[in-house]
């Protein structure tokens, strides 16, 4: 089984550029670090037929073991997603008692009515377990489909990451990869990213599950500035970051003869 991860981010404003889409970062940093291998993300609008188009080509020639979708779970006419998940699946989309209850729930405590627009937020695809909002009012969906699993959360970034932290994520953690990240990232003074760039590639080459990317930030007193990230991972978290650093230290040693000035940014395990 793959741990291949994509993202989906639906909404006409991102796509229009009138908001900044700051969910496909979020999402895409967490997998990695739960050592999912995210393949990529689609922005789309609010679409059910073209969300469920490109839904099914992902799932059907990817196999990926885990879509996120952000947006289009609110009470609005072009909230739409799950809606496109369930034609995806060839499911239908049903009143979920236990998201009916969350929903009604919310709104009992404001002493505010239940209209046809707020109960739609409880309808899911069928055979799918709703998850909790404990920021705002509409609820999630995990559904599983043969060896994918689907989840769809809210497009407000706050009520989207306190459903991954409290209810996605530890989920996650016990179907993904049970390996651990080390990532070393450091700033490289007065050496060109196109010197680099061969000592990168052979360092990527020598070492398994290793990742190098080389990121150019201009200049200091008319030095090339170079951020340079070392990802490794390993079923040990010492073997991830001993990876790392031997994968750096073969990167570095290369960089005899130039007056360098190389600084550690930032160390993390995962």
């Amino acid at each position: 089984m793959n741990n291949n991860a994509w993202i989906f981010t639906i909404g006409t404003e991102l796509v229009q550029g009138r908001v900044i889409n700051t969910n496909a970062a979020y999402i895409g940093r967490r997998l990695t670090l739960l050592g999912f291998n995210v393949l990529g993300f689609i922005t789309l609008v609010d679409d059910v037929d073209l969300v469920s188009r490109y839904l099914s080509h992902v799932i059907l020639a990817e196999k990926p073991r885990v879509i996120v979708t952000t947006g289009g779970l609110g009470p609005t006419y072009d909230d739409r997603t799950l809606e496109a998940v369930a034609k995806a699946l060839n499911k239908r989309l049903v009143l979920n008692d236990d998201a009916f209850r969350m929903v009604k729930e919310k709104y009992d405590r404001r002493g505010v009515p239940l209209t046809p627009e707020r109960v739609k937020m409880a309808y899911l695809p069928e055979g799918a377990t709703p998850i909790p909002n404990p920021v705002g009012t509409a609820p999630g969906s995990w559904i599983e489909f043969e060896n994918t699993v689907i989840i769809s959360l809210p497009g407000v970034p706050s009520e989207m990451e306190a459903m991954w932290e409290s209810w996605v994520e530890p989920r996650l953690r016990e179907i993904g990869p049970k390996i651990h990240i080390a990532e070393i990232t450091v700033k490289i003074v007065g050496v060109p990213e196109s010197s680099l760039a061969p000592h990168i590639e052979k360092a990527v080459k020598k070492f398994a599950r290793i990742y190098v990317k080389s990121h150019p930030k201009g200049e200091e007193e008319g030095k090339s500035v170079i951020e340079l990230y070392v990802m490794a991972s390993d079923e040990k978290a010492e073997n991830a970051f001993k990876a790392a650093e031997n994968a750096l230290k073969l990167i570095l040693d290369s960089l005899h003869g130039y007056s360098a000035h190389v600084e550690i940014l930032e160390t993390r395990v995962s």
